[in-house]
């Protein structure tokens, strides 16, 4: 079995006990998934299937999020799963205030990741010295924000509000919402998250743990296609004796005006894999797809 699984992730569940699950379910070794989600975050995480896993790293980078920030706390974690360092009653907020906070999070910005994360520093990950007491601060990194909306608001000793937020590759929306705090002088740390889509997967296509069993048990399930979800890259198709050729590791003399990676199909329109275009020559990055 090849190809992709759409996966709502449940609350609770890290993303590799997803794969772990998922493996079992599938009786298949080899398993792995795109942007891990933390614990306490649901919604879609993508799972590639046997060979597919040699794709991920060519997927759409592009994420988006539904999450609630609430003001007024501030916690080890950056999230409500951590230990309480702050928490005090800011009831003279105003949504005028962090309308106007909120904006300094647009475009790219520069963001310092939390001290629980699974960001490696000094062959360490961060959320494993942090439970040891070493608090190590990750290096300062550029993300950028697409948009980021302000969809509710609630008043109250701790206000909260919802926000949807498109982002790129390595964003953590924890650390917007501690952020999002510190420049109200308020606290902040994220409720709620939820990603709605990844890498050009959607939740409302998404399959929970649930519903994969039971598919599996019907016989119904299919995995998408290897290549349904890099249809952001542009494709070739390749003659016979040519592909052939590449699949064999050779470069091709290529023309086309399009640098950069490419999906490669034969004449029959059968996903080969991956190569890069130099404007003059066609190398094989990926070859997912033999020929005899």
């Amino acid at each position: 079995m090849h190809g992709f699984l759409n996966l709502n992730k449940p609350f609770g569940w890290t993303s590799h006990d997803c794969v772990a699950k998922t493996r079992k379910l599938l009786h298949l070794k080899r398993v792995g998934h795109a942007g891990t989600l933390d614990p306490a975050a649901t919604g879609v995480l993508p799972i590639a299937l046997g060979k597919a896993t040699r794709l991920l790293q060519y997927l759409n980078s592009d994420k988006a999020y539904k999450a609630t920030i609430r003001l007024g706390v501030q916690t080890t974690t950056d999230d409500l799963q951590g230990e309480i360092i702050t928490q005090q009653p800011v009831t003279e907020i105003t949504l005028e205030a962090v309308k106007t906070a909120i904006q300094q999070f647009q475009g790219k910005i520069s963001q310092i990741p939390p001290s629980y994360s699974a960001i490696q520093v000094g062959g360490k990950r961060l959320y494993e010295l942090a439970r040891k007491g070493e608090i190590v601060s990750a290096p300062v990194r550029t993300v950028e924000i697409f948009q980021i909306d302000i969809l509710n608001w609630r008043e109250g000793d701790f206000p909260e509000l919802d926000v949807a937020i498109t982002c790129g590759a390595g964003t953590y929306i924890r650390a917007i919402a501690r952020d999002l705090g510190i420049i109200l002088e308020t606290g902040g740390t994220l409720a709620v998250l939820q990603r709605i889509s990844s890498s050009g997967f959607d939740l409302k296509d998404s399959l929970t743990l649930e519903q994969l069993q039971a598919q599996l048990q019907a016989g119904t399930f299919q995995p998408l296609a290897p290549d349904a979800v890099l249809q952001h890259l542009a494709s070739v198709k390749l003659r016979l004796l040519e592909a052939k050729k590449w699949c064999q590791g050779q470069r091709l003399d290529f023309t086309g005006d399009i640098p950069g990676l490419l999906r490669v199909y034969d004449e029959d329109g059968r996903f080969l894999g991956i190569a890069e275009s130099t404007g003059e020559l066609l190398i094989p990055k990926m070859v997912f797809e033999g020929i005899s």
